[in-house]
C-alpha cells in the first residue's frame, strides 16, 4: 500500500505519493519499489553456511555434521571450532559480494543451517553465529545495491531427508510437531529482525522439501499447511517481504499447491541435468498463468557452460528470474570462482573418503599432523576471493561481465 502525505505551501495543497521501499509482487512479476518489473539474476552462496562434502571433493562425508565429524578426527575440537569461525570469515567476504554485483547480477540467495541460530545444549534458545553472518552479508549487499534472499536450507528435523538438510536421513520435520514449531519460531525471529530491511527481498521457507526417496502420499499433504503456518507467523511481524515457496520432491512438484494464500508469494522451482527445451519449464509457466504469480528458478547448475547458457535463456524467455548454484567451490569450472586444491588437501580427501568404522581405522587413515595443519591453513587462505580463479566460460554462460 502506498503512503501519501500533504504539503501545504502558501495556501496551495500538493499531494505526493511515496512508494514503499520494498521489492514486492504484481501479477506475474516481481517489481521494484517504483513498480518496475525486475528479472532476478542471482547466484547461490552455497557451501558457506551449509558446507557440502562434494565442494571439498568428499564423497560419503557429505553433510555438515559428517564433515564436522571428519574435521574433529583430524583437528580435534578446539582447532575445528577455530577453523569453522575462520572459514565463515574467509569464504564469503565483501570482496565476493562486490565481485558478484560488478559481474552484473542483482541478487544472491543465502542458504543457511538452522543450527547456526539455535542452541539446544539444555533448552532450545536462539543463539549462535548465524545472525552475525546474515547481518554481515546483508550490510555488504546494501552498501553496493545487491538484493538478498534468505533460504532455510537445513530445517529442524530435516525437510528433505538427505545430506543437503543435515538431517538423519528422513524428512523428520513433517513427523515432529516440535521441529515444526521451532521452524516457525525461527522464521518469525528472522522476519522480526529484518522486517524493515529493503535489501532483503524475502524468505525462501524450505529448500527442496521431501526428496523423491520418500512416500509422497504421506508427506506431500503436510507441506502447504506448514508453509501457511510459517507465513502466518512471519506476517505477525513482517508484512513487507516476499515469501518464496518451493514445491515438493526437490522443489519440482507444484501439484501440492492450491490457490495462493498470501498477497506476496513467489513460487520457486529447481531443476538440474534436464533437457533445455520448453517442456522442462512448461508446467511452471502454466502455474504462473493460472494463478498470476511470479516464478523463480532458485537453483540449477552443476553442468557444462553450454547447458548453463541454454537453461538460463529458457528461464528468461518464460520471465522466470533465476539463481544458479553455486558461486564458489573447489577445483571446478561449474561455478563463478574456483578454489585451488593442494596436494595436502588430497590427503584430507583420501582420509574423508576412507571407511572409518573403528578408532584403529581412524588412526591408520589419518595423515601426519604437518600435512593436516598445512592443508587446513592453506585452504583458509585459498578460499579467499583474492586467491580464487574466475571461470570465464561460466560467467559468459550467465551473460555476465568480465572484470
Amino acid at each position: 500500500m502506498k503512503r501519501s502525505f500533504l504539503l501545504f505551501i502558501t495556501g496551495c495543497t500538493f499531494l505526493f505519493s511515496q512508494s514503499p521501499p520494498f521489492v514486492t509482487t504484481r501479477g506475474q512479476n516481481i517489481v521494484a519499489p517504483d513498480g518496475t518489473p525486475i528479472l532476478l539474476r542471482g547466484i547461490n552462496l552455497g557451501n558457506w553456511l551449509v558446507p557440502e562434502g562434494y565442494m571439498f571433493k568428499f564423497t560419503t562425508t557429505n553433510s555438515p555434521k559428517r564433515i564436522n565429524d571428519t574435521f574433529l578426527q583430524l583437528l580435534g575440537p578446539e582447532e575445528t571450532k577455530k577453523f569453522w569461525k575462520q572459514y565463515r570469515d574467509n569464504y564469503i567476504t565483501k570482496e565476493d559480494i562486490v565481485f558478484i554485483k560488478k559481474s552484473g547480477l542483482n541478487s544472491i540467495r543465502v542458504p543457511f543451517n538452522y543450527r547456526l541460530f539455535v542452541s539446544e545444549d539444555h533448552e532450545t534458545r536462539f543463539a549462535g553465529p548465524g545472525v552475525e553472518m546474515l547481518d554481515r552479508v546483508i550490510r555488504w549487499s546494501k552498501e553496493i545495491g545487491l538484493y538478498v534472499i534468505l533460504d532455510m536450507h537445513c530445517a529442524p528435523g530435516g525437510q528433505t531427508g538427505d545430506n543437503i538438510d543435515d538431517s538423519e536421513g528422513q524428512p523428520f520435520l513433517f513427523d515432529s510437531p516440535e521441529a515444526q514449531q521451532l521452524t516457525i519460531d525461527l522464521w518469525k525471529e528472522i522476519a522480526r529482525r529484518y522486517a524493515n530491511e529493503p535489501t532483503v527481498i524475502g524468505y525462501d521457507l524450505l529448500n527442496e522439501p521431501i526428496a523423491t526417496y520418500f512416500d509422497a502420499s504421506k508427506y506431500n499433504p503436510g507441506l502447504e499447511p506448514l508453509y501457511k503456518r510459517i507465513t502466518a507467523a512471519v506476517r505477525d511481524v513482517d508484512t513487507n517481504h516476499i515469501i518464496f515457496l518451493g514445491g515438493a520432491q526437490w522443489n519440482t512438484n507444484f501439484s501440492v499447491f492450491g490457490a495462493p494464500f498470501d498477497t506476496k508469494l513467489v513460487y520457486t522451482y529447481h531443476k538440474y541435468w534436464c533437457d533445455t527445451t520448453q517442456a522442462m519449464a512448461q508446467e511452471y509457466a502454466d502455474f504462473m498463468k493460472k494463478y498470476s504469480v511470479p516464478i523463480w528458478m532458485g537453483e540449477s547448475g552443476e553442468n557444462n557452460d553450454r547447458w548453463i547458457g541454454a537453461w538460463r535463456r529458457l528461464n528468461e524467455r518464460n520471465n522466470f528470474g533465476w539463481c544458479f548454484w553455486p558461486y564458489k567451490k573447489m577445483d571446478s569450472g561449474s561455478n563463478m570462482v574456483s578454489i585451488k586444491k593442494t596436494a595436502e588437501w588430497d590427503s584430507i580427501v583420501t582420509f574423508a573418503n576412507t571407511p572409518r568404522m573403528t578408532f584403529k581405522e581412524i588412526r591408520d587413515a589419518r595423515p601426519g599432523n604437518n600435512v593436516i595443519q598445512k592443508a587446513f591453513s592453506d585452504y583458509l587462505e585459498l578460499c579467499k576471493f583474492s586467491n580464487c580463479t574466475v571461470n570465464d566460460g561460466y560467467m559468459n554462460a550467465l551473460g555476465l561481465k568480465k572484470q
